[in-house]
């Protein structure tokens, strides 16, 4: 289930921002795949009242509708190319207006309307950050230390960073640009420090910790490891072998019996 936004905690308050007819502004923060409610903290709707929910700088693109006297809750969610269909929820007592599974498309300036009263919600949406993944270099092997890599895949504006407890020891940023990072780390086998990478931007942080006895093996370790591979496969075929020749001495007996 999506979580579930209402005033984060990126949200500001500034009243008279639009003009004096703007009586409240809020900009809120969210991530791509929240449940988004905007609101005006009405606990209910008066019987006269009438509420329009418009999207963008255009006047004419009204998205949702309430008209309490005739209790009409209408929602136009094919306006705009579709961005909204199936997303818009209208609360019946509030008017609050609820967009599920919100992306990048629905960031954007909100207007609501109250009567003669105006309300502006400024929506940011952003993509929730990837987990970063460590593994080790296969492709090198040492007896006393480990070759690592943390790496992340289509990120922009973060920092991936290599962590010693608290302490940053490294670290690379992404532009603009939906990009793969990767992050190289060497310890020591015997090393008893914490370590872990993380990928962060203004507003969000992702952690993966390291767990240096599942990815860092010896060389040889690593030799015995291949050995054991080796010898499972030999034992493998000899008794595959033996079972093909039992067969066919088995099946020889049986023509000798019929004859």
């Amino acid at each position: 289930m999506s979580p579930i936004s209402t005033y984060f905690e990126f949200a500001d308050r500034e009243q008279g921002v639009f003009g004096h007819d703007v009586v409240h502004y809020v900009r809120r923060r969210v991530f791509e795949g929240d449940t988004v409610t905007l609101d005006y903290d009405l606990n209910e709707m008066k019987d006269n009242d009438v509420f329009q929910w418009r999207f963008g700088d255009d006047e004419n693109t009204v998205i949702a509708e309430i008209i309490k006297r005739d209790d009409r809750f209408t929602v136009y969610d094919d306006v705009l190319d579709g961005r909204f269909r199936d997303r818009l929820k209208l609360d019946k007592q509030t008017g609050s207006l609820t967009i599920i599974n919100i992306t990048m498309k629905h960031t954007g300036l909100y207007k609501l309307k109250i009567n003669n009263k105006k309300v502006h919600f400024f929506l940011i949406v952003t993509a929730r950050l990837p987990v970063p993944v460590i593994s080790s270099n296969s492709s090198q092997c040492s007896s006393s230390s480990c070759s690592l890599v943390c790496s992340v895949v289509n990120v922009s504006h973060v920092t991936l960073s290599w962590y010693k407890g608290n302490s940053s020891l490294s670290s690379i940023s992404a532009s603009d640009l939906s990009i793969s990072l990767s992050l190289p780390l060497e310890v020591e086998y015997q090393d008893k420090n914490t370590y872990s990478c993380v990928l962060n931007n203004p507003i969000s942080h992702q952690t993966q910790h390291l767990d240096i006895t599942q990815l860092c093996h010896t060389c040889s370790d690593a030799d015995e490891e291949i050995q054991w591979k080796e010898l499972a496969e030999t034992l493998t075929h000899t008794q595959a072998g033996r079972h093909t020749r039992r067969t066919g001495d088995e099946g020889d007996g049986g023509d000798d019996w019929s004859r």
